[in-house]
């Protein structure tokens, strides 16, 4: 991994793509550009890459479908795009997996902030990890927080993208106890979807279909009016 960040940016756009690039490449960034699906397929073969910046209006495929279907190969963090002023592309963009989203026009500082806020987000801790070990367990499953994986009690690997992993780590380290949308954005380290209190729900949402997929009873419980509340009890070991 490059110092700042090798980022991928797919927009159809040349002027935002020079722009942007120039801008991210200035502040030590490695930047490469692609204008569709095709090139960024090429793009992502041809090396690793530590973040996606996708447009969702994109000629052919749509950056939505794009990242449908990044989602189900990878966990790169992507930061979406959109010119529409309506809340459901960000919606529909954070339930499909993107960690994080910006509407056009934007100023190339506020993404250079969201940029460097994933990145802290998602690459590994090089922290020692608290007493008692790196591994939460919880209902069987067991999330490492060292390679940031989760197992399930199959010990089959769950794919969390980014939002999902620090949510879950959230409730991991403040079980059973109700935990509101700012708490939860505060903890988890999400502070940009201020004012998008819905972010919180979906993630919520998401993370509650995968731990519940296994046949396990529910684990993420509402509590109206007030918030989430993680209901097993959590190990560290």
């Amino acid at each position: 991994m490059s110092p700042e960040g090798h980022i991928l940016i797919v927009d159809d756009d040349a002027e935002i793509r020079r722009l942007a690039g120039k801008f991210l490449r200035e502040h030590g960034h490695k930047v490469t550009s692609a204008q569709d699906a095709r090139e960024m397929r090429e793009a992502m073969a041809a090396g690793p890459v530590d973040l996606i910046i996708l447009d969702i209006m994109l000629p052919g495929v749509s950056g939505l479908d794009l990242c449908r279907d990044l989602r189900r190969s990878s966990n790169v963090p992507i930061i979406m795009l959109t010119a529409r002023g309506s809340d459901v592309d960000r919606i529909v963009g954070l339930e499909l997996g993107a960690d994080d989203y910006l509407a056009k026009p934007f100023n190339p500082r506020e993404l250079l902030a969201r940029i460097h806020a994933v990145l802290r987000r998602t690459r590994p801790s090089d922290a020692v990890p608290t007493v008692g070990g790196s591994n939460l367990k919880f209902s069987g499953w067991t999330l490492d927080t060292r390679r940031r994986e989760l197992t399930n009690p199959e010990g089959a690997v769950v794919d969390l993208s980014t939002g999902e992993y620090d949510l879950l780590l959230t409730f991991l380290e403040h079980p059973q106890r109700v935990l509101n949308r700012d708490q939860l954005m505060d903890a988890a380290k999400n502070r940009t979807a201020t004012g998008f209190d819905r972010a919180i729900d979906i993630q919520v949402s998401r993370l509650r279909k995968k731990l519940e997929s296994h046949g396990t009873l529910e684990m993420v419980k509402t509590v109206r009016g007030a918030g989430y509340f993680f209901a097993p009890e959590v190990e560290r070991s």
